[in-house]
């Protein structure tokens, strides 16, 4: 790798980084719920795992549940950890998605998200992680319509 390639990320200015940054959670958000909405449901969904608590479904008939050890609440916000069971794997390139797992926070005064956290199983018990994302600076947006985040604000923030 040359010169060039490894200051690559040293060249982006903190603005044009952040506002990248911005852009890509904003994108994530929406590509997380376009695929909560869009999958279709299975005659025999799955149950949530144990030690989690169902409280919907998406518009695809995928299983919304929480971790109820996981909320908190502070200064407004409400943090907690989610779950999506996918009624039907996902392929998502040469992976398939059986369930997700979110560290989310609601602003309910707002009506707005932000996800910290979002990782992807590749299997049913979620034992083989195929997908990670990390969000260093989560950005508040709103929820679109019978996606997970949909679900999970109607419930934390009634």
């Amino acid at each position: 790798m040359g010169p060039e390639a490894a200051g690559l990320s040293i060249a982006l200015t903190r603005t044009s980084a952040i506002a990248h940054s911005v852009g890509m959670r904003i994108l994530m958000l929406h590509t997380i719920a376009s695929l909560a909405v869009a999958m279709p449901a299975a005659a025999h969904a799955q149950k949530p795992s144990k030690g989690w608590k169902e409280i919907g479904k998406t518009s695809a008939g995928n299983i919304v549940s929480f971790n109820p050890a996981s909320v908190k609440k502070s200064k407004g916000i409400t943090s907690a950890t989610l779950q999506v069971t996918f009624t039907t794997p996902t392929t998502v390139g040469n992976d398939k998605w059986y369930l997700s797992r979110h560290e989310a926070m609601f602003d309910c005064a707002k009506h707005t998200i932000a996800s910290k956290l979002n990782v992807y199983y590749g299997d049913p018990k979620a034992t083989k992680v195929v997908k990670r994302d990390v969000i260093k600076i989560p950005g508040f947006g709103p929820a679109i319509g019978g996606s997970m985040a949909q679900v999970a604000m109607d419930y934390f923030c009634k």
